[in-house]
C-alpha cells in the first residue's frame, strides 16, 4: 500500500479545522512506516529513580518499540532515541542560551541541519500549564506551528493538536499502577491517532520530559 506524500506544511490546517480522527494522509515527520491505518497505543516507563535506561517505549504486549540511549555519561541536551534493534532513531538536542526553552531533532545519530527534522519550543516564557510549538524543518519562517502540544505533563495529560487547529493527533493519559509505585516507575498511556507518525510522537514525549525534568530542578 502507498501512502500520499508527507505532511509538510502548516498551511494545510486552519483555526476552523474540526476535531475529525484519522487524518485522510498520513503526518509521516520522522518517517512513513511509522504511520498505521489504525490507532497506536503506546506504553511509556520512566524509571525515577535511576539515571540509566529510565526511558522505555513499548506496545500493549510489553514489547519495546523505543528506548533512550541509556549513558551516564551523555549530555542532558543531548537525546537518543532507539528503535528495538538499537538503530538510532531521532537525536534531540537543545539550543543552548535561548529563552523559550528551544529544542531541534535530527534523523538517526545526525546534528547536521540537512537532517533537521522539526524544532520545539515554549510558546510563551511564562506558563502555567504546558504550551508548546513545533515547526517541521520546511517551516523556516515558523510564523504558524505545524503542531501544537496543549496541557498539564505533572498529570500526563497533555494533548497533540495539528497546527492551530482543534484536531487532535495524539494524547497522554496516567497509567499507575502498585508495581509502578514500588520500583520507582512513572507509567502513562499514549493513543497515537491513525496515520500519524508514532516515532515523532514519542520525540515529542521525550522532549516534554525533559523540559518538565528542567522545571523542577530550577
Amino acid at each position: 500500500m502507498e501512502y500520499p506524500q508527507p505532511y509538510t506544511s502548516a498551511a494545510t490546517y486552519s483555526a476552523t479545522t474540526p476535531t475529525a480522527p484519522p487524518h485522510p494522509m498520513p503526518v509521516a515527520v520522522v518517517g512513513q512506516q511509522y504511520c498505521c491505518p489504525h490507532p497506536v497505543d503506546l506504553a511509556v516507563v520512566r524509571k525515577v529513580l535511576t539515571v540509566a535506561d529510565k526511558f522505555t517505549v513499548t506496545d500493549l504486549n510489553g514489547n519495546v518499540v523505543f528506548k533512550l540511549q541509556s549513558s551516564l555519561l551523555s549530555l542532558h541536551d543531548h537525546r537518543v532515541i532507539l528503535d528495538a534493534a538499537q538503530n538510532p532513531v531521532v537525536t534531540l538536542r537543545r539550543k543552548v542560551m535561548t529563552m523559550h526553552d528551544r529544542w531541534q531533532a535530527f534523523r538517526g545519530d545526525s546534528s547536521d541541519p540537512k537532517d533537521l527534522i522539526f524544532t520545539l519550543k515554549r510558546s510563551s516564557l511564562i506558563q502555567f500549564r504546558t504550551k508548546l510549538d513545533v515547526f517541521l524543518a520546511s517551516n523556516t519562517s515558523e510564523q504558524v506551528c505545524d503542531f501544537k502540544i496543549k496541557g498539564s505533563w505533572l498529570e500526563r495529560s497533555c494533548v497533540v493538536y495539528a497546527g492551530e487547529s482543534n484536531t487532535i493527533v495524539a494524547q497522554m493519559h496516567k497509567k499507575h499502577t502498585v508495581q509502578s509505585i514500588a520500583f520507582g516507575k512513572t507509567n502513562f498511556m499514549v493513543t497515537v491517532y491513525p496515520n500519524v507518525d508514532y516515532a515523532f510522537i514519542v520525540a515529542l514525549i521525550v522532549i516534554l520530559d525533559e523540559i518538565n525534568q528542567d522545571s523542577s530542578s530550577d
